[in-house]
């Protein structure tokens, strides 16, 4: 019987503690002290966050789509969007409105999380039940990503790749890449491996490339990885800096981070993954990951939208080359 295959009636306390094995690295020594100071950092900032009306993408009567910058708690931008909500609509009805007048606000939810330092597209709708719907769209996988990351490491030898594997929390609580054979079995305290799967593209190594526009990622049957055993990767190779676009295609947390590090091409600054945190002379506070774009039907009219955010100053830099 395979890994996958194990009936729940044989979930005993003995088979749980015969878990599978993670297949990428542990947490980095270092990076627990990293990450507590980036936490502290990000929130003194998160509390005195305001969002402007340049952060914003897209509104409508049902959502708005807001370009959240890096360093930023979700929670913070959603707490801001009120008073953007208030300001407007003073400014658009102030002949009809007193001072002091109450401004009736929509019920404010998240339709999308990005980790801390992750910047790009976020989704906040305006009622419950465009929430449902556009909860219910991500978790059937009808919404459709693309991020951008600046990564360290080898230059691959693929051009497009796709990579499917288990993802999961190790005994110390860290998320962890496992077997595409482990998807289904169960860990200690009841979680399940659950199924990830990312695509990539290569933009630029070290400058030069070819910057495409986001659209279908076409899968190469022959350039799909299925994780089956631990990377091997070689600390002594040289390191590159390249430009990745990702097409994640389940919403795993800290996804694209995984995928990058079982590669090989961990991202910049992403200390909790074998990232770099300094690099040629530079010290980063935080990873250089990047929500692109959004495709999916509008939950209310139904027609295709697609809110994309302009790409961060370090991902516009490494596409320099490409540009002259």
């Amino acid at each position: 019987m395979s890994k996958s295959a194990i009936p729940s009636s044989q979930n005993t306390p003995q088979t749980l503690q015969n878990y599978p094995t993670p297949l990428s690295p542990p947490l980095p020594s270092i990076s627990k002290q990293m990450e507590l100071a980036r936490a502290m950092s990000a929130s003194s900032k998160s509390s005195l966050f305001k969002l402007s009306s340049t952060d914003v993408l897209y509104e409508d009567e049902w959502l708005i789509a807001v370009n959240k910058p890096p360093g930023v708690y979700c929670e913070s931008v959603l707490a801001a969007v009120p008073c953007l909500l208030s300001g407007s609509s003073t400014e658009a009805g102030s002949d009809g409105l007193s001072e002091g007048t109450q401004v009736n606000l929509p019920e404010l939810h998240l339709a999308n999380r990005l980790d801390r330092d992750t910047s790009g597209v976020m989704i906040i709708t305006k009622s419950h039940k465009v929430a449902s719907k556009l909860v219910k769209a991500f978790t059937d996988h009808k919404i459709r990503k693309t991020y951008i990351a600046l990564c360290i490491g080898l230059v691959p030898r693929w051009e497009q790749i796709t990579i499917k594997s288990g993802h999961g929390r190790s005994k110390f609580g860290a998320w962890r890449v496992y077997a595409a054979s482990d998807v289904g079995r169960t860990l200690p305290g009841g979680s399940v491996v659950r199924d990830m799967v990312t695509s990539f593209e290569v933009l630029s190594i070290n400058g030069k490339g070819s910057f495409k526009e986001p659209s279908d990622f076409q899968k190469d049957e022959e350039n799909i990885i299925i994780v089956e055993e631990k990377a091997v990767i070689d600390d002594d190779a040289k390191k590159d800096e390249i430009l990745v676009r990702a097409f994640p295609q389940s919403g795993r947390t800290h996804q694209i981070r995984l995928h990058c590090q079982y590669l090989g091409i961990s991202i910049r600054g992403d200390v909790k993954y074998e990232g770099v945190y300094e690099w040629k002379g530079k010290t980063y506070e935080g990873h250089e990951l990047h929500a692109e774009s959004l495709s999916f039907e509008h939950p209310v009219t139904g027609c295709p939208v697609m809110f994309r955010a302009s790409l961060p100053l370090w991902a516009t830099q490494a596409l320099q080359s490409i540009s002259n």
